[in-house]
């Protein structure tokens, strides 16, 4: 069981660390346990003088953490009498921070700290006490002793709410708790539930009160004893902190007063007080006035109301279901609505008692009283469900052909779905409350069986024809997997759970269901075998098969017991059979010796099975096509080779279908000889099913796809495309009828609303989270969590701009209707403006820290007004509302809803806010309370106000554009309302979606109205139009034409209700100004187009044998502007009518797992130059010296062997092995592709590293560590390499591939020839040999947990695996990372946080527990020890001794239940994720590399941690030397200049700029240490200098509007020289700040190089001692004399460059200039030209006098100080050392990717060399 769901519903606290025993617990002082007399139990007495001294503290070690995560803490005591107690609990917050909560008698006031909360505490005393009496008129002086008459005390503590309240902090779990003396203590305990101690369980089962409504009666064991007849609360108080209501004195924990929550009378809490306070309109805790007292009017006689056709029966007072005879037509689906009892201002609109009501058969006459003739909402009902886009939900195999063949029926979440597949109409089963998991016809298809996931799993019968229910019943089993309907449909059967999670079959008699009659249970069995699939025999209603891992059986009802038999499997009997069929046949007359049972498998195999004789007449096995004999070593057999994992299969009188999962639909005869026809499909088939002529076949697919073959015409037809996950939002294209949502499943798609065809499906793996049409063209945009913003053309599939302006999710994302603007929001409180007129909508503004933090508010925070001129959003507060000029974003008005209704005891903040259509005086705000509230926008005064709008929050609201009616979502509800409010009956509730409607909208014409969650409905609207004279002749409407009106009519009419208006709160006035930071309209690069690619879905291919793979979809990789796929439907030819979506299937691509612990190549546009040939090692001109960094992209890369002193990790494609107490480093060079990881042999003489890509196959190198070389090479992975480890004796060697290439390979460690391998169906993640018996091993992946065992037979291995899904309780996740823990058991990790604790012999998954929030991607075991790291950068230490006592026929059991439980040692979160760890065998000390590319050195003991390496782990700009070459800088993308060492290459010092990137860097030219400076350039424009000495800013400049591309300091450091990507070069004063002066001559053209160097420039007949030159993208230099103290800056020399014409777009190499450092006179050059070249220009001769041809187009260029060296990086990986005077030069690969810089030392001595995060510095030896 997962880590929380163990401590449901409560956790003993005492219990849990075995009080008792004092082991996991300390006691100091005097502590004592003995026999209370009232209690009648144990209890413990702490007594003392001082409370510090004498204490129970749990745990015993403090550096230990009870990891209890129940919301409220219960606490059982008494304080002694005329004593001082004293209670510490420390809290870990979300965020990590632990804090203390403290609560005493002796406290006289409430303090607070950001870590430290202390309450006092109010001791109460006997009923009708003197004591009680006196407290009840004091109001001072209750803080103090216990008094003599203290009673038990049952204390309620509710931890998340104290943190969010007093901190604004979350809560995630209690530490520790200490109590001190004075008191008893009987017990503690942590829960979710809100426990009533006065409540006995049979009070509690009476009133209704369940742990699933989150309340019920407190345990027994934890229950204080009441006499028979005696109340609880006479004997014991009950107190609950924090409480409703005022306290006084305030912030203290005290009894309630019972009389005042029997009154339930609203009070000021002290929140809500201090900020009432403000606007002066209350000071103190006052009761309401008698005139607040509600007064009823008239009480509504019950009666009947029929309005239509399908009238509804329905009680205005009572509120309850009425009796009647089920629906026969219900074309209108189902919806609910309440009758009000209001005011005219105050709509307390719907009561929580809400009812379901369905249509009747007929009309229904009665006569109706006047009095119960009440107005409503017409016409009933006023939606109607029209169409839904979706498909599954709870299972993607389910779905079925009528019997006629026209029709197919489907689940869609909680609806059943019936399509015509002619015209895509659709008929709705509407009546579950969960997701349908199970669907069944009987055989002529006049009943339809469905069931329902979830605890409250129910079955229900339908009538198809008539699509109504004829029978609902509930299960036994908490869910339902299966439904089978006999032929006739007298016999039901189903499979599923128990609330043991056992495997359970049913059996119902549902002879007489269709009559009426009842349902009743024929047998009913549990049994301990597995089954996936269970059918009634069509020949025999007594008689069924099921199939599932490791078994086929056959069952018989006989005598009201279910029995069955095993087929004999032999040799197949660990198997996973998936699917079974009979044979076509429906004579009852054919004897059972000709029935055929077909049966297929994961592994490929199909079985025909005799069902008389119950045995195996043949086994078939499909295999994919033979590779090529150069790609494979031996030919595959029955036995080996990868089979095609078959997950159903349908069986017709003429042919068999077969649904696999590597994608394909295939047609077969009944001997399997040949494939006749094939369709291959974009994901895995789940289900394949022929209709009933045979003519067609039915294919569902696990992506959401259902479509179908049509078998003679050999065409595919799409029927269904879906969202695989929630729909977050949506956004409709009124023009075009388009409709586009954004998903979690990671896509966005563009539907047709007619065809409910997908048109586009755009894939990223970034999520999408809002989008937003233009209203006026065929573009929209789409906002990411990342914090992107793209917008698309539809048309042209192109990406018209790429915005990055936010850091947090994208909230809210809209067009101004006129469609000049757009408007972006983030879950960090930023709001952007756009140009939307331009094509690459360039960013106008942002603001900052303006829109409400958080993420509740997606996908549509923001509003715009229909007249384009005001923008409207929560914040900056969640209790205030902001309404902005649309324009410029300037504030034009706030609205705080907290304090709008005075009365309420809460803050209400809001939710919601919208803009009616047809009025900009309005605006609607939802709040957290409930409401509703109509303020004016330009007062913000409250105008009307609708209470109880939703028994949840309101999540989502839009207004009619002729303002009549209002739409909203609440959970999973949607309801309209009559806009003004004027009707008895307001509003009409429907029903439909299973989960939380995330977004609605009417559609642009008003026809209709969407509404998104779990699925995308499409709802008719069927209002009718507004009569205009009608319209204006009712006396409450408003009317709209008369704007300036609109305040006097809503005040003197609709808030008339007899009572003075109170006086709203009137904004201050100026409003204050907001934080605005303004960014110009900077041109951003073309960024690439989407591709448009013809139509994905489905391909028939004739064919006699299996067909090779094609290659539909591009093999190149990924580039890196291309984050969307898109996929074109639009241009599909239909087939056999208009209707139909015919399409051709493209190649499936790999899709990479969703967890981080997967490895995937950082993304490179570069390629190796093959040709190039690296010069031997003892004439290298330049030697690798030391690598600085490590590549936190690698996964297990690092590794440490603290008894042999061995450490070694990656950076790009070099193996770096450091001596720990001297740093230096040796370096294992051979590979040419990014090192994804390393394994080390045991007694680590030998280290195994692996390096490739997805398109080609990755280098395995092994390499001895004491001569650093390379003794074997392999290659024999396609893609790249996931993980490698040795076994525990070193003979062997393991090796895994990526998702790409899922293949599992063994190896000998004496030749490294492979010895077997073995290719699996999904991704695996994490693989390693069991420390014990070096043949076995285990493997985890996407499809669960792989235990293998090694077979030898003399030299010769064989690899056995048995794979074993994971376990159900931690849901569909995928396990990422594995460790062995002693001989018997095996640890996992999922991707949510799971750890799962195996038998390795059993193969049985004993617990779970939850050891973090987020993917657990490293596990490490050391004795009793376990290490969890994971991208929450928590790294926590586990004592998992106890797991020892787990047996493995303990399956099923909880932790609670065995009594087993882990401890949380110790945990210390990092700077990212965690991707290797390597421990001692003590787990004491050891390493950890996280993402961020630092390796860590961790001691537990002393709980210490040390940075060892650090390196960048986004983009390296810039790199430069100090002077005197002590130092040297770096910068890079994440905004960060970090400042090492040359000799330790250990970092010194980092100055991090949030938000910004540091594109260069540069050091002044003075030496001293005092004098020392490093400035950097930043993306804002701004110039940045910090001081070494200091380690501080010494100044900020802003120089530029734009970002600096290239700084340097003068010859002598008087001025800063920088330019921007504009062109224009600053002069700054690096002593004042100022711009001295602006050189624009580059302008247009970014400036890509300035240099500096100290020159008499009279040589060159002009004044100055400074030469600088600076080179802009262009291909021109300029060159300038300079006297900075003179303030005389001249240009020398022009030099413009030749270029061939090249296209716009095309990218091309940097233009670069240097000066020669042997004569400054000379200038080098090269870039873009007719020739790749380095060319020497003589200023003095003013013309070129050398040249020097290059292979390649030079990135970087660096010229030495001596020795005529000139280093050239290029795009092709290669670092060219070259000597200038003969041209002589060689070559270098230890860059992984294209280099971007080279610096060579003032010396000459050193050389750096960059490619994007991989710095080398090598020793310059020369050539």
């Amino acid at each position: 069981m997962a880590y929380k769901d163990w401590q449901h519903p409560y956790v003993n606290i005492f219990k849990y660390v075995r009080v008792e025993e004092w082991k996991r617990s300390a006691k100091e002082g005097d502590v004592s346990a003995y026999t209370d007399k009232t209690l009648k139990c144990p209890v413990f007495r702490i007594r003392g003088p001082v409370p510090a001294n004498s204490y129970i503290l749990l745990p015993k070690n403090s550096s230990q953490s009870l990891g209890l995560t129940g919301r409220f803490f219960y606490l059982l005591f008494r304080p002694t009498p005329g004593k001082y107690f004293v209670v510490h609990l420390d809290v870990a917050a979300g965020e990590g921070q632990v804090i203390r909560i403290s609560f005493s008698n002796m406290f006289k006031e409430f303090k607070s700290t950001a870590t430290w909360l202390q309450f006092p505490f109010l001791c109460g005393a006997a009923k009708d006490s003197v004591y009680e009496n006196t407290a009840k008129s004091a109001r001072r002086g209750l803080v103090g002793p216990a008094p003599t008459s203290v009673r038990w005390t049952c204390l309620m503590l509710d931890l998340q709410l104290t943190l969010s309240d007093y901190l604004s902090r979350s809560y995630s779990h209690l530490k520790n708790i200490k109590l001190c003396a004075n008191m008893t203590v009987k017990n503690m305990f942590t829960s979710d539930l809100l426990l009533d101690p006065g409540v006995s369980f049979s009070q509690a089962k009476l009133m209704g009160l369940t742990s699933s409504q989150g309340t019920g009666a407190i345990p027994r064991e934890m229950s204080f004893p009441v006499p028979k007849g005696g109340s609880w609360h006479d004997l014991y108080d009950y107190i609950r902190f924090p409480s409703e209501g005022t306290k006084l004195p305030f912030d203290s924990i005290q009894k309630g007063s019972p009389q005042s929550e029997r009154r339930s009378t609203p009070s000021l809490s002290k929140p809500v007080q201090d900020r009432v306070s403000l606007i002066h309109q209350i000071t103190s805790p006052k009761l309401l006035s008698r005139n607040n007292t509600p007064v009823v009017a008239s009480i509504p006689e019950l009666g009947v109301v029929s309005t239509h056709q399908n009238d509804l029966l329905a009680s205005s007072g009572s509120h309850k279901l009425a009796s009647r005879p089920p629906s026969e037509a219900d074309d209108g689906g189902v919806h609910v609505y309440v009758h009000a009892e209001e005011g005219l201002s105050k709509h307390g609109e719907e009561s929580e008692d809400e009812f379901v009501c369905t249509p009747v058969p007929r009309p229904v006459g009665l006569s109706l009283s006047r009095e119960a003739k009440q107005q409503k909402l017409l016409p009933d009902p006023i939606l109607r469900l029209n169409r839904i886009i979706g498909f599954g939900g709870a299972t993607f195999k389910c779905a079925l052909w009528s019997k006629s063949g026209d029709e197919v029926v489907y689940p869609c979440h909680a609806i059943i779905v019936s399509m015509k597949i002619s015209s895509n109409q659709q008929r709705f089963f509407i009546g579950h409350t969960d997701k349908v998991s199970a669907l069944a016809f009987n055989g002529n298809t006049t009943l339809l069986a469905s069931a329902q996931t979830g605890n409250n799993s129910v079955v229900r019968v339908w009538n198809y024809n008539k699509a109504n229910c004829v029978a609902m019943f509930r299960t036994h089993a908490h869910s339902l997997s299966c439904l089978s309907f006999s032929y006739g449909g007298g016999i039901l059967c189903g499979v599923g759970k128990d609330k043991h999670n056992k495997t359970m079959v049913v059996v119902w008699n549902t002879l007489n269901v269709s009559k009426g009659g009842e349902v009743s249970i024929l047998a009913k069995t549990h049994t301990d075998v597995d089954i996936h699939t269970m059918k009634v025999a069509f020949f025999d209603d007594t008689r069924m098969v099921s199939c599932g891992l490791g078994n086929i059986r056959l069952w018989r009802v006989r005598n009201g017991t279910l029995r069955s038999c095993p087929v004999n499997l032999d040799e197949y009997q660990t198997l996973d059979f998936t699917d079974v069929a009979f044979e076509e046949g429906n004579s009852d007359e054919q004897h059972l010796d000709d029935r055929t049972l077909y049966a297929s498998t994961r592994s490929g195999h199909i079985f025909e099975i005799d069902y008389s004789s119950v045995v195996i007449k043949n086994v078939r096995r499909l295999l994919p096509a033979q590779m090529q004999h150069a790609d494979r070593r031996e030919k595959w057999t029955f036995n080996t080779g990868p089979g095609i994992a078959i997950n159903s299969i349908s069986v017709s009188s003429s042919f068999c279908a077969t649904g696999s999962e590597d994608g394909f639909l295939r047609l077969w005869p009944f001997d399997f000889s040949t494939v006749f026809l094939e369709a291959e499909h974009e994901g895995p088939v789940s289900m394949a099913l022929i209709s009933f002529d045979s003519l067609r076949v039915l294919a569902a697919t696990s992506t959401g796809n259902l479509g179908f073959l049509d078998v003679s015409s050999r065409g595919y037809n799409t029927l269904m495309r879906s969202h695989t996950d929630t729909v977050l939002g949506f956004s409709v294209d009124g023009i075009h009828r388009h409709l586009t949502t954004a998903s979690s499943d990671g896509t966005v798609r563009i539907w047709n609303m007619d065809s409910l065809h997908q048109l586009y499906d755009f894939v990223s793996e970034d999520s999408p989270c809002s989008v937003a049409f233009h209203p006026g063209e065929q573009i929209f945009s789409c906002g990411f969590s990342s914090g992107m913003v793209r917008v698309f053309a539809i048309s042209s599939a192109k990406l018209l701009a790429d915005h990055k302006q936010h850091r947090g999710e994208v909230v809210g994302l809209a067009f101004s209707p006129d469609g000049e603007f757009m408007y972006s929001a983030d879950s960090q409180g930023s709001l952007a403006l756009y140009n939307s007129s331009e094509e690459e909508h360039s960013v106008i503004k942002v603001v900052c820290n303006v829109v409400a933090r958080g993420t509740e508010r997606a996908p549509d925070a923001l509003t715009v007004s229909s007249d384009s001129r005001c923008l409207a959003f929560v914040g900056p507060s969640e209790y205030t509302v902001t309404i902005a000029d649309a324009r410029t974003l300037d504030e034009l008005l706030h609205v705080d809803v907290s304090i709008l209704d005075v009365e309420s005891p809460r803050l209400d903040s809001a939710l919601k806010v919208c803009f009616p259509p047809a009025s900009t005086k309005h605006l609607l705000v939802a709040t957290s309370g409930n409401k509703i509230l109509w303020v004016c926008t330009k007062t913000g005064r409250l105008l009307r106000e609708l209470s109880k709008v939703h028994k949840h929050h309101c999540s989502s609201l839009a207004v009619s554009d002729d303002g009549r009616f209002l739409l909203t979502a609440g959970h999973n509800a949607v309801k309209v309302w009559d806009y003004n409010m004027q009707l008895d009956t307001n509003s009409q509730m429907f029903i439909g979606h299973s989960h939380p409607i995330r977004q609605l909208s009417f559609t642009p014409d008003q026809l209709g109205v969407v509404s998104v969650g779990d699925a995308i409905f499409l709802w008719d609207f069927l209002a009718n139009p507004v009569n205009s004279s009608a319209h204006s002749c009712s006396p409450f409407k408003i009317s709209y034409a008369s704007a300036p009106k609109l305040d006097a009519e809503v005040d003197d009419i609709q808030l008339s209700n007899g009572m003075p208006r109170k006086t709203a709160p009137l904004p201050s006035s100026p409003p204050p100004r907001l934080d605005i930071s303004g960014i110009d309209r900077v041109g951003h690069r073309d960024l690439g187009s989407l591709s448009s690619c013809g139509d994905t879905s489905a391909k028939t291919i004739p064919t006699a044998t299996a067909p090779e793979t094609g290659s539909g979809l591009s093999s190149d990789p990924r580039p890196a502007v291309s984050f969307l796929k898109v996929t074109d439907l639009i241009n599909g030819s239909p087939l056999n009518s208009s209707y139909m979506d015919t399409s051709e299937l493209k190649q499936k691509k790999p899709v990479r797992p969703d967890c981080y612990k997967h490895f995937i190549p950082r993304f490179k546009t570069s390629s190796l130059d093959q040709s190039v040939v690296a010069p031997d090692a003892q004439e290298e001109g330049i030697k690798l010296k030391a690598v600085i960094g490590y590549n936190g992209n690698g996964r297990g890369n690092m590794v440490w062997s603290p008894d042999q002193g061995l450490f070694a990790y990656s950076c790009g494609c070099v193996v770096v092995v450091e001596d720990l107490h001297t740093g230096s480093q040796r370096h294992l060079q051979g590979h040419r592709e990014e090192i994804s990881c390393l394994a080390v042999t045991n007694d680590a003489q030998t280290i195994a590293s692996a390096g490739g890509t997805n398109s080609s196959r990755s280098l395995i190198s092994i390499w001895d560590v004491q001569s650093g070389t390379c003794r074997h090479s392999v290659s024999y992975h396609s893609g790249a390499v996931q993980c490698l480890a040795f076994s525990r004796d070193d003979r062997f060697f393991l090796s895994v591939g990526d998702f790409s290439d899922p293949e599992v390979a063994l190896w000998s460690t004496r030749n490294f020839q492979m010895l077997s391998s073995v290719r699996v169906s999904g991704p695996i993640h994490d693989a390693a040999f069991s420390p014990s018996a070096a043949s076995q091993m285990a493997c985890v992946g996407t499809d669960g947990v792989y235990f293998c065992f090694i077979q030898t037979q003399g030299q010769d291995a064989d690899l056995q695996v048995q794979r074993v899904n994971t376990p159900a309780e931690v849901g569909d996740v995928e396990l990422t990372a594995l460790c062995y823990y002693m001989d018997d058991f095996l640890f996992t990790g999922t991707n949510q946080g799971h750890v799962c604790t195996w038998d390795v012999r059993t193969q049985r998954c004993l617990m779970t527990w939850e050891a973090d929030e987020g993917e657990i991607g490293v596990l490490l075991c050391r004795g009793n020890r376990l290490l969890t790291g994971s991208n929450t950068r928590w790294l926590r230490l586990w004592e998992v001794e106890a797991v020892q006592s787990l047996k493995a026929e303990e399956k099923g059991r909880g932790v609670e239940d065995s009594g087993t439980a882990v401890v949380l040692e110790q945990e210390i979160m990092l700077d990212g994720a965690t991707v290797s760890a390597s421990f001692d065998n003590t787990m004491d000390m050891g390493i950890v590399g996280t993402t961020a590319g630092t390796l860590w050195y961790i001691n537990w003991s002393d709980n210490s941690n040390i940075r060892l390496v650090s390196g960048h782990k986004t983009k390296v700009n810039d790199v430069a030397f100090s002077f005197d070459e002590s130092h040297f800088a770096t910068c890079s993308e994440d905004g960060s200049v970090r400042v090492w060492s040359t000799s330790s290459y250990e970092l010194v010092v980092q100055f991090q700029v949030l938000n910004q990137a540091c594109d260069c860097v540069c050091w002044s030219p003075f030496s001293s240490a005092d004098s020392t400076y490093v400035a950097g350039g930043y993306s804002d424009g701004t110039v940045r200098i910090f001081r070494l000495a200091s380690t501080e800013m010494e100044m900020k400049l802003h120089p530029h509007h734009v970002a600096i591309s290239a700084i340097q300091y003068s010859a002598n450091g008087h001025v800063i020289l920088s330019a921007g990507k504009n062109g224009l070069v600053a002069v700054s004063s690096p002593v004042n700040g100022a711009t001295i002066r602006v050189i624009k001559d580059h302008k247009g053209a970014m400036i890509t190089t300035i240099q500096c160097v100290n020159e008499q420039c009279k040589n060159f007949g002009l004044e100055g001692n400074d030469l600088w030159l600076a080179t802009s993208a262009d291909r021109r230099v300029s060159v300038w004399t300079a006297d900075w103290m003179k303030d005389k800056c001249n240009l020398l020399d022009w030099l413009s460059f030749p270029a061939p014409a090249h296209f716009t777009g095309d990218s091309l190499p940097p233009s670069m200039a240097s000066f020669c450092p042997a004569d400054h006179s000379l200038v080098v050059y090269t870039g873009y030209g007719v020739e790749k070249e380095l060319s020497f220009y003589s200023l003095t001769k003013k013309q070129i006098i050398k040249k020097i041809s290059l292979p390649h187009w030079a990135t970087c260029i660096s010229l030495s100080s001596k020795s005529h060296l000139v280093a050239v990086g290029s795009h092709e990986r290669v670092l060219k050392l070259i000597k200038s005077t003969s041209g002589r030069f060689q070559d270098f690969l230890q860059h992984s990717d294209s280099l971007q810089t080279c610096q060579f030392s003032p010396s000459g001595t050193l050389l750096f060399s960059v490619a994007y995060n991989e710095i080398l510095l090598w020793e310059v030896r020369g050539l």
